[in-house]
């Protein structure tokens, strides 16, 4: 793995703590994509079975309501998505598009049950981070709806 893409991992909230080697570890299983603007990555509803980090490129996450896809939130490089799925195996609660052409690094759950096997400590480590992760974004959420409540 060249050292670019190990310090954009390293820098990601999900990735702080793993080693080089389980980065390795991961990136020897994982997908590279190359998409261009207005592709979709999935959509809402889609079995959720990876996550993804971007590396280059802007992100649109979109929300159905009321027939219309809303632009929920935009991520760009060293942003990731789709973590959700590597924890509660529900169907993707949103649909991703490309903005701009992007490149992503796709992470499968079976990468990281492999990672299990080998490596304990540094699934756990990924596992805790992930759940952190969607603690603050939870944590935003919330400020945002009370924030709109006491208008």
């Amino acid at each position: 793995m060249d050292e670019a893409r190990f310090e954009l991992l390293q820098s990601m909230p999900v990735f702080g703590g793993v080693s080089r080697e389980g980065l390795e570890f991961l990136m020897q299983r994982a997908s590279l994509l190359n998409l261009e603007k207005g592709e979709f990555f999935f959509h809402e509803g889609d079995p959720a079975v990876s996550m993804f980090v971007v590396e280059s490129g802007v992100v649109a996450a979109l929300k159905l309501r009321d027939g219309q896809e809303l632009v929920a939130r935009e991520l760009g490089q060293g942003d990731c998505f789709g973590e959700m799925a590597l924890l509660d195996l529900y169907p993707r609660s949103a649909s991703v598009i490309a903005r701009t052409r992007c490149r992503a690094i796709e992470i499968s759950q079976v990468s990281l049950f492999a990672l299990h096997q080998e490596n304990l400590e540094q699934f756990t480590i990924i596992q805790m981070n992930i759940g952190r992760e969607i603690s603050r974004r939870l944590r935003l959420s919330d400020e945002k709806l009370f924030q709109i409540g006491s208008v």
